[in-house]
C-alpha cells in the first residue's frame, strides 16, 4: 500500500484572503518575521498495490480533474512512506 499526497494551491495571481486574514493576525499574536502566507488544501490517498508510473499518472489525474480547479489552482504529488514500507 501507498500513501499519495495532493497538495492543491491557490495560484500565486489569485487573490486569497484566508491567507491574508492569518497573515494579518500573525503580529497580533506576537509572531513575527512572516512575510506572506498562503492557505491551500491536502488530500491524503492510500492506493493498494504496487504504485507504478501508470498509478502515478491516475493520481495526477485525479488532482487535474477532481481535487483542484486548474484555472485558479496548482497542485503537487508526492509519494509518502507507509507505515511500515518504504514509499
Amino acid at each position: 500500500m501507498a500513501r499519495v499526497v495532493v497538495d492543491v494551491m491557490l495560484k500565486p495571481e489569485i487573490l486569497d484572503p484566508q491567507g491574508k486574514a492569518v497573515h494579518g493576525a500573525l503580529p497580533r499574536l506576537g509572531f513575527e518575521g512572516v512575510s506572506g502566507v498562503r492557505q491551500g488544501k491536502r488530500f491524503e490517498l492510500e492506493l493498494e498495490g504496487e504504485l507504478t508510473s501508470a498509478r502515478l499518472a491516475e493520481v495526477h489525474a485525479i488532482a487535474e480533474k477532481l481535487l483542484s480547479n486548474p484555472v485558479i489552482e496548482d497542485f503537487a504529488v508526492h509519494v509518502e512512506e507507509h507505515e511500515g514500507s518504504p514509499a
